[in-house]
């Protein structure tokens, strides 16, 4: 499968059966070759994916929440969330491979250092000389293309997300809303989010506590 990117085309490069969550659940990871922007982006495929209209995750890498379940932020749990919810009704979690809203994880960690002194998520970004947000979405497009899904459901709270797959050709048919994890240490965390980023945080009934029940 195939999908434009410049002059070359990405393309599928691998796809390897892992047994996931402590083997609960099997996905198949799958790789690319030419996406421009030269990361290691990969997909998860999960229960039957290739279905009409998939449910599908774009979930940026977090290695102190999906490695080390960090409190400060609520990705861990989404991701785990996911991998539940899509193995059940088939589709993809797309990997994306952009710390910290793109700026890295060592930048990410001084914007950590600059909340600490008061600033919110996106306050200490600008701190920083970085954007509310660097993701780009579009090699996100082109990864579903070269999967051969253009009509999906996406599992979010950010709009952007929506906004900049349609911008890149990709139909999102629903939104399908990821449960909220508050806890102690990401309040304000989560505030900024739905203030300054515009996402649709339901209220106390669809909350969770940090670590999922999965």
């Amino acid at each position: 499968m195939t999908a434009d990117a410049g002059n070359n085309a990405v393309t599928v490069r691998r796809k390897v059966e892992i047994p996931v969550l402590g083997g609960r659940y099997l996905a198949t990871f799958i790789t690319f070759d030419n996406l421009p922007d030269g990361k290691e982006h990969f997909a998860l495929a999960l229960g039957d994916w290739q279905r009409d209209k998939p449910l599908v995750r774009m979930h940026s890498e977090c290695v102190t929440g999906d490695v080390f379940l960090s409190a400060r932020c609520d990705c861990g749990p989404q991701l785990e969330e996911a991998i539940v919810r899509i193995s059940a009704e088939g589709g993809v979690i797309l990997y994306l491979r952009q710390e910290g809203r793109g700026i890295g994880l060592i930048n990410k960690l001084d914007a950590y250092a600059k909340q600490d002194e008061g600033l919110n998520t996106y306050e200490a970004n600008r701190a920083l000389g970085f954007e509310d947000d660097q993701r780009d979405f579009g090699v996100a497009a082109l990864m579903l293309k070269a999967l051969g899904l253009d009509h999906i459901r996406l599992l979010t709270n950010n709009p952007r997300k929506i906004e900049q797959l349609e911008s890149h050709g990709i139909h999102v048919d629903e939104r399908v809303g990821t449960r909220v994890y508050r806890n102690d240490h990401n309040e304000r965390y989560l505030a900024a989010k739905k203030e300054e980023g515009r996402h649709a945080l339901g209220g106390d009934d669809d909350c969770c506590p940090f670590h999922s029940k999965y």
